[in-house]
């Protein structure tokens, strides 16, 4: 292994530890392929599966993998929705699946996990309704503070986050992250999770390569 393999390695093991303290279960895997593995050995047949358009989930392959298995699984696709009311038909739906999937915009040294979001359709998934959520999180992410996770997010991941959805910010247009309010913001909701109130409802997946935003 490389020098940032091995660290990747022995941080996830302290961080797995400080998570299942958390009520999570937490599990490492040094690539996206081992990732995609874990996650799919996680998910079991016959379930309802919703997501919250992660890029990660899109990059190790399991949102295709799903969607391909239409014989094993039934996925509710949000993207499909025509109108407002269709999506919020869609919403209410994913919040009742057996499974939702997600990344996270960040986690501590000591297992917590950091999300800012728009909507707030996948903070609330995260939060309560689905039966259980799996969390795929590269190690880059990893911060030692939830201080520092809001300002890696703000930062290094929704400006990128929002020129590739296209949306009229500040931060699409400059890169830096202005405070706005504006309506297309999608950094409305601030939601740190400290502890699953259910034991291992939150399932997370550490993956040793930079993954998403």
């Amino acid at each position: 292994m490389t020098p940032k393999e091995s660290a990747y390695a022995m941080q996830a093991e302290r961080v797995i530890g400080e998570m299942k303290r958390r009520n999570f279960e937490a599990f490492y895997c040094p690539t996206k392929e081992e990732a995609l593995e874990k996650a799919i050995s996680l998910i079991e047949k016959g379930s309802v599966i919703g997501s919250g358009g992660s890029a990660t989930i899109k990059e190790i392959g399991l949102l295709d993998y799903i969607q391909e298995h239409t014989e094993d699984y039934t996925f509710i696709d949000r993207s499909l929705a025509k109108n407002p009311q269709e999506a919020r038909e869609f919403h209410a739906r994913i919040a009742m699946s057996d499974y939702y999937l997600m990344s996270s915009n960040a986690f501590t040294a000591d297992g917590q996990l950091v999300n800012i979001d728009g909507n707030g359709n996948r903070v609330s998934n995260l939060c309560f309704g689905p039966a259980h959520v799996i969390v795929v999180v590269s190690m880059n992410k990893m911060v030692p503070t939830v201080e520092d996770a809001y300002a890696r997010i703000r930062q290094d991941a929704c400006p990128p986050n929002a020129v590739r959805l296209n949306l009229d910010t500040p931060c699409a247009k400059t890169g830096f992250c202005a405070e706005c309010t504006s309506t297309s913001s999608i950094c409305a909701s601030f939601v740190t999770t400290r502890m699953s109130r259910y034991p291992d409802r939150i399932k997370v997946i550490l993956v040793g390569e930079p993954l998403g935003f």
